[in-house]
C-alpha cells in the first residue's frame, strides 16, 4: 500500500455555521451545506480548494467522538488528516501487520463521501490523527 493524495484536513469546530461562514465571505472559498452524519455523531461541511478539501465537523449528540478533542480545544482545530488509497481492505491488513492501532472494531466503515475509511491511532503517527479512504 502507497498512501495517495491528501484528500481532506478536517477541522473540529463548536460552531459550524460560523467556521463556513469565516471560508465563504472572508476567504472567499466554495462551502457545501452541513450534513449530518449520525453514523459517525458528527455535521459535516465540506470547503472546496482548487487542490484539496476543508472537512468542518462539529458534534452531532452526546456521543460524538469529537467532544473529548473540543473539551481540549474549546475553540476547535485541526482534528485529522485524511489520505487517498486504492484499496481499503489491503490498506488496512498492511497496518495491523506493521503494527498500527486502527480506531473502532479495526474495519472499515463508510465515510462522509459515502466510501469506506480507516482511522488510524495518533499515537502511532506522530500525535496525529489520520484516515484512510478508498477512492
Amino acid at each position: 500500500m502507497e498512501i495517495g493524495r491528501l484528500n481532506h484536513v478536517a477541522i473540529a469546530t463548536p460552531d459550524i455555521a460560523a467556521s463556513s461562514k469565516i471560508y465563504k465571505d472572508i476567504l472567499g472559498a466554495k462551502v457545501s451545506a452541513p450534513v449530518p452524519q449520525p453514523d459517525h455523531g458528527v455535521v459535516t461541511v465540506f470547503v472546496e480548494l482548487p487542490n484539496t478539501k476543508i472537512e468542518l465537523l462539529e458534534p452531532l449528540g452526546e456521543n460524538s467522538p469529537i467532544l473529548s478533542f473540543l473539551s481540549k480545544n474549546p475553540k476547535g482545530g485541526i482534528h485529522h488528516v485524511c489520505y487517498e488509497v486504492e484499496d481499503i481492505e489491503a490498506a488496512c491488513a498492511q497496518m495491523k501487520a506493521k503494527g498500527a492501532t486502527i480506531t473502532g472494531d479495526g474495519r472499515p466503515k463508510i465515510g462522509a463521501h459515502g466510501k469506506p475509511v480507516i482511522f488510524l491511532h495518533p499515537k502511532d503517527f506522530g500525535g496525529t490523527l489520520i484516515e484512510l479512504e478508498q477512492v
